[in-house]
């Protein structure tokens, strides 16, 4: 869902990783797992020692605002995590928990209610209530907010404060999908007050955010860092902050912050794309680089409504042409794996068996250019040239772009490669004009929650992610919204995935781990991909 810069309203994740020390000291590591190429993945590094008094975080670009209903990107949701909390809790192993609200009733398909924790405070002392958690939720539903969690909100008819302790939210139809989001900045409560007289400075440099989470906004220097603090006040005292401190800088140039956190200058980064210096990385004396459990992958996404790709069998057979396990080896440094689908078995959190049978019957990752020029002869072997956008300054961008480039060529097909600087590409996702003239687009997704059904959400018609209209699954993907039960929402949504996987609007590459670096000084943090929505430096201390 995003690549580099913001790459706004878009969504999602993919890959069951988590790495214990790949090289380095001050590692060790818990709950640890092995991916299917024998990657160590991990979720929750080392438990620290003690409290610390300053750590140092990079970013891989200064974050465009720290407002939650803002927040669809690496960088905002990185820092946007510590401070404001939601309702649920996404934790580390990607299961669902209370956060700020201590219950969730669901009494009928087209009711939510929820019971919140009482003796919360926002950070300058005052209570959090229930009207400022209506508010919240009800920014979602403004036009003029423009929620990137919008879609979220789709089914929302209204949502009201009942008492002094209790919010209800009444569909206009079910939705599973809506409950689910509660545990990402979709569900994040500010304090209504302070968001007003903010107004749209709310969020920026100059006024920052109030919320309730185990850090406090202390300052924004554009161009160098951002601050918070320890929140001593913090009402839910096992995830009181070990830091006192957290000062995150914006170093994007890939060399300079691998340097950095070589010399020490840099205490951690997470990485969403292998950094240049990755195998300096994997053998640092000064830390441990980890894998993470992930729900990220790395696709083509398709954005033509004319043309070759417009064309279900020329894209199938783009995809059959792919050498992913080349591509994972050679590009991503060993540090993927090759996608059969969007969405992997990190997301089969319910219904597993059914998932799992539907994923294991899809096609192989092994390229068949047999099939695929036979797929393309039946799609009248077309001759118009396919351009595909990528980001130039990345080399994961550019060297899977001469890969596509290759692969289509091996075929027959024409296929040129656009390159698009950082601070252009995001507008590809939410400018329909950038998009003129592109056929496809490489980008990293991520799923905001750990089901597939949020991942194909994107493919309702006329949805804002839908980028090439593709619209065989619109009506299913609106059907298993529906579904409460588990096991029949699995069912729709695995023969959803089994559609998509074969018209491959978006063509699954690969899927990725987390890529995290600690100075060997420092241990805690959460390293799983729910390091976008939950406190993932609450735990960071001193490592012993």
């Amino acid at each position: 869902m995003h690549t580099a810069k913001p790459l706004a309203i878009a969504a999602t994740l993919a890959l069951t990783a988590s790495l214990a020390a790949c090289g380095g000291s001050g590692g060790g590591s818990s709950s640890s797992s092995q991916s299917a190429s024998g990657l160590t993945l991990t979720q929750v590094t080392r438990a620290a020692v003690g409290d610390i008094d300053a750590v140092a975080w990079n970013l891989p670009y200064e974050p465009s605002t720290i407002d939650p209903s803002h927040s669809f990107n690496y960088s905002e949701n990185t820092v946007i995590a510590n401070m404001c909390e939601s309702l649920l809790r996404q934790n580390p192993d990607f299961s669902t928990s209370p956060a700020l609200a201590k219950s969730v009733d669901h009494p009928n398909p087209t009711t939510w209610i929820y019971h919140l924790q009482e003796n919360v405070k926002f950070w300058d002392g005052k209570p959090m209530t229930s009207q400022d958690v209506a508010y919240s939720l009800n920014r979602g539903l403004d036009p003029d907010v423009g929620s990137y969690f919008g879609s979220y909100f789709t089914n929302v008819k209204d949502i009201k404060a009942t008492d002094a302790s209790t919010v209800t939210v009444t569909m206009k139809a079910p939705d599973v999908l809506f409950n689910q989001a509660m545990s990402t900045s979709a569900g994040a409560v500010v304090e209504e007050a302070y968001t007003k007289s903010a107004g749209k400075d709310f969020g920026s440099p100059s006024k920052g955010v109030m919320c309730t989470g185990p850090f406090t906004f202390d300052s924004w220097k554009s161009g160098d860092s951002l601050v918070m603090s320890r929140n001593d006040a913090y009402w839910d005292s096992p995830l009181k902050a070990k830091a006192g401190k957290l000062t995150f800088r914006f170093i994007s140039d890939e060399t300079t912050a691998v340097n950095a956190l070589q010399s020490g200058e840099i205490d951690g980064e997470f990485f969403y794309l292998p950094p240049a210096g990755l195998s300096s990385l994997k053998s640092s004396d000064a830390g441990t680089l980890y894998y993470g459990d992930s729900l990220i992958f790395w696709a083509l996404l398709g954005s033509a409504e004319t043309g070759p790709m417009a064309d279900p069998k020329v894209r199938q057979a783009f995809s059959l042409a792919v050498d992913r396990p080349g591509m994972a080896k050679v590009v991503f440094q060993d540090a993927a794996e090759p996608a059969k689908a969007l969405t992997n078995p990190a997301y089969f959190t319910y219904g597993k068996p059914i998932f799992q049978a539907a994923y294991d019957a899809l096609p192989s990752i092994k390229p068949d250019l047999e099939k695929a020029q036979q797929l393309l002869k039946e799609a009248g072997s077309p001759t118009q040239p396919i351009t595909i956008a990528i980001q130039g300054s990345s080399a994961v961008h550019e060297q899977t772009g001469a890969l596509l480039k290759a692969a289509g060529e091996a075929l027959g097909l024409t296929v040129n490669i656009k390159s698009i600087p950082v601070e252009q590409y995001g507008a590809i996702y939410y400018d329909p004009k950038a998009r003129e003239g592109i056929d496809a687009f490489l980008s990293t997704w991520y799923g905001n929650v750990p089901d597939p059904l949020d991942v194909y959400a994107a493919f309702v018609k006329g949805g804002p992610n839908n980028f090439n209209n593709y619209d065989a699954v619109s009506s299913q993907v609106e059907k298993a919204r529906t579904i409460d039960n588990d096991d029949e929402r699995a069912t729709q949504v695995s023969q959803i995935m089994t559609t998509v996987t074969n018209d491959a609007p978006w063509v699954p590459l690969e899927t990725l781990p987390v890529l995290a670096f600690l100075n060997k000084r420092v241990t805690g943090a959460t390293v799983s991909s729910v390091y976008l929505y939950y406190p993932w430096a609450a735990a960071l201390g001193k490592s012993g």
